[in-house]
């Protein structure tokens, strides 16, 4: 997440988005992505319901360089207009109802100008992989370490087991629930929201989203006058 190769386009894309306004991020965390944006001249802020991630941010920068709001993505509200919002690494499946990941498309619309666009970076649920009658996949395996997902169907949900391990019989697991989403599922909470699809492709490098594509990168946009 934090290679050059993947981060530079990114911050790439969200400061073209930006242009001369400021710029939102829902679920901001340590930073990543908000640091280095800032470092290019856009305003960022952010909202963050993590207060050890917070901390790890705000050794980084102070409040004034990017303010925070602590709280919760899909209700919080952060003073003043932006023209992007954005949401990135899958973090939109963090709110594991359908109701929270509409209400998260409202709170966005609720922060932006007239023109103003949500991003969101999302991962494609990899059903056609899960054998009949099976409940996991392997999506990972290297050395020192194994990545699976197991699917409640029938609730759409997926919980990522993230195991690490060395020579000796231990390991460490590390699970964290979601919901996934379809993209064309995604396109209805965005116009139940007002917004309307202005692009989709498979990652921040423009790479064309087709339907084999494990990811993809969707910007939504308000009707009114651009603010870029």
């Amino acid at each position: 997440m934090f290679a050059p190769d993947v981060l530079g386009p990114t911050v790439d894309r969200l400061a073209a988005l930006a242009g001369a306004g400021r710029a939102l991020e829902f679920a901001v965390g340590t930073g990543r992505v908000a640091v280095p944006l800032a470092a290019r001249g856009v305003p960022v802020a952010g909202v963050e319901l993590s207060r050890p991630m917070l901390d790890v941010l705000r050794q980084k920068v102070d409040e004034a360089a990017l303010p925070v709001v602590e709280g919760d993505m899909a209700t919080t509200r952060v003073p003043g207009e932006f023209s992007l919002v954005y949401l990135v690494f899958n973090t939109i499946s963090n709110l594991l109802t359908q109701d929270e990941q509409v209400a998260c498309f409202r709170n966005a619309a609720r922060h932006l100008a007239p023109g103003g666009c949500f991003l969101v970076e999302l991962w494609v649920p990899e059903l056609r992989s899960l054998p009949p009658g099976r409940r996991a996949t392997v999506w990972a395996q290297e050395d020192g370490y194994l990545g699976l997902d197991t699917y409640d169907v029938l609730r759409q949900r997926v919980v990522s087991h993230h195991v690490r391990f060395g020579e000796g019989r231990e390991a460490e697991l590390f699970r964290s629930p979601h919901r996934y989403v379809w993209p064309s599922e995604l396109d209805l909470m965005a116009r139940l929201a007002g917004f309307v699809l202005e692009s989709r492709e498979a990652d921040f490098s423009g790479a064309e989203f087709t339907a084999d594509s494990r990811s993809h990168v969707s910007v939504y946009r308000l009707p009114g006058a651009p603010t870029t």
